[in-house]
């Protein structure tokens, strides 16, 4: 996520500010509410029993009739060489390993000192593999080339040049840029972290208030992966323009974690009366009088200037990365594998944050072949037939959405779903989990293309 910024009359918000935390709202999407002791719990307990309950299904890991493996990827992700990060490499793959990531793609923000693609992170480090990428001109842009003679180009030369070279472009941040239409685009975000914090306009108004972050440090102490993860909602605008624009190519759709460990505080001491506030990249943002902080934070008698009395990462890469992964369907764990199956859109999104998707499938099966069921994987284009039914497994019991065109046909419950096709269209399936009385999005799978008189493929 993008760095916050303190407004300077803060200090006049502080004390009802803090009062936020742990008081009693009515339940509903907004994170803010999501923020209470008892609402943390009931996730945590939900996300063991979870584990506990999820059941391996018989093709998880791979699809046996194409031989693919399932790895998990994380899209949209900065290091130190982008401007608003300060991230390690060895801190960002060790974080991935902890997550569960087997693939970082990274999209530094180009800049003077370093050329994204000939410097950036790549190859195979402690098992992960590494695909250097940057964030740039409103695209996600993984290149097979420096584009550093090319950074001044108009997005849609820019994406021409990187795609007839066998790179990928994705669209990002889709909130800014719902009209665009940009031919031949590998695909686009379906999911943003940095869109879902910026939907949440209470709790972005409360974190301009450094000793609200303090208050929430407690909360983060004991439920860091629930705290972060307390953002997410669908992405009905996001789903909504994917389904539009397939309509009139395919697009992959991936998950981007926007993933910078830059969001935060960090309080200390400046001088006998004052203290400093800083954000995680070093920025003060401001200070304030001792007498103000010392109700909220400790202040040891004998702290000396520049001392560190508080400090908060709210958004650490192990929680960025685990709270939303893009699931790829390979040939080879290698970056060429990476490429064929974004190209083939062989992606499902998943929240694993709330449970582990690994075993998740879908695919179409045409049983009307005369020599045996032809089985179609998800992102396939199937020529139409009477006898089409699409299937899909999960390692849990969930609820399953099934979309023809962007709209829900068929909805029902189980661990196994498999329905009749009465029609042509673009399907794409759905996996929701319930925790209490809410109901969370769980799977968010790529579609299959059925189409009359298509070739299939």
């Amino acid at each position: 996520m993008k760095p916050f910024h303190v407004q300077r009359n803060v200090i006049a918000l502080v004390w009802g500010s803090l009062l936020l935390v742990g008081t009693d709202h009515a339940f509903g999407q907004d994170a803010l509410d999501r923020l209470k002791p008892d609402y943390l719990q009931r996730m945590r307990e939900a996300r063991e029993r979870f584990a506990l309950q999820r059941q391996a299904v018989a093709n998880e890991g791979s699809i046996s009739q194409d031989s693919y493996r399932s790895v998990r990827a994380n899209l949209h992700v900065h290091s130190e060489l982008s401007h608003d990060s300060r991230g390690k490499i060895e801190d960002i793959v060790a974080a991935a390993k902890r997550a569960g990531t087997e693939v970082l793609m990274f999209t530094e923000h180009p800049s003077k000192e370093k050329d994204f693609y000939l410097d950036g992170n790549q190859g195979i480090r402690d098992e992960v593999l590494l695909i250097p990428g940057a964030e740039m001109k409103g695209m996600l842009v993984f290149p097979t080339l420096s584009l550093r003679p090319y950074e001044s180009s108009e997005p849609i030369d820019l994406a021409r040049l990187v795609r007839t070279r066998g790179g990928h472009v994705f669209l990002s941040h889709l909130e800014e840029r719902m009209d665009w239409e940009i031919p031949g685009l590998s695909g686009v975000e379906i999911y943003n972290t940095h869109a879902d914090f910026k939907k949440q306009k209470r709790m972005v108004e409360a974190m301009k208030n450094p000793l609200w972050l303090v208050k929430l440090g407690e909360l983060v102490k004991e439920y860091p992966q629930e705290v972060f993860s307390a953002l997410q909602s669908y992405p009905d605008d996001y789903l909504k323009r994917w389904d539009e624009l397939n309509q009139i190519a395919p697009h992959c759709g991936v998950a981007a974690n926007d993933a910078h460990q830059n969001v935060g505080v960090r309080i200390r001491l400046k001088d006998a009366d004052s203290v400093s506030v800083e954000d995680p990249i070093g920025e003060v943002l401001l200070t304030l009088p001792k007498l103000l902080a010392a109700p909220v934070i400790k202040i040891p008698s004998d702290a000396m200037p520049g001392n560190l009395l508080f400090s908060l990462q709210l958004d650490p890469y192990e929680c960025s990365l685990r709270h939303a992964g893009t699931h790829l369907l390979v040939k080879e764990f290698s970056r060429e594998g990476v490429w064929d199956a974004l190209e083939n859109r062989r992606a499902f999104v998943a929240f694993d944050w709330l449970a582990d998707a690994k075993g998740f499938n879908a695919w179409v099966v045409d049983a009307s072949d005369l020599i045996g069921p032809a089985v179609h994987s998800i992102g396939s284009r199937v020529r139409w037939s009477d006898d089409l039914h699409w299937v899909a497994h999960a390692p849990l019991n969930c609820d399953w959405r099934l979309l023809r065109n962007g709209s829900v046909v068929v909805e029902t419950k189980g661990s196994e779903f498999k329905e009749r096709l009465i029609e042509p269209g673009i399907y794409r399936i759905e996996a929701w989990l319930t925790v209490g009385e809410e109901k969370l999005p769980w799977i968010l799978s790529n579609p299959i293309f059925v189409q009359e008189g298509d070739d299939g493929g």
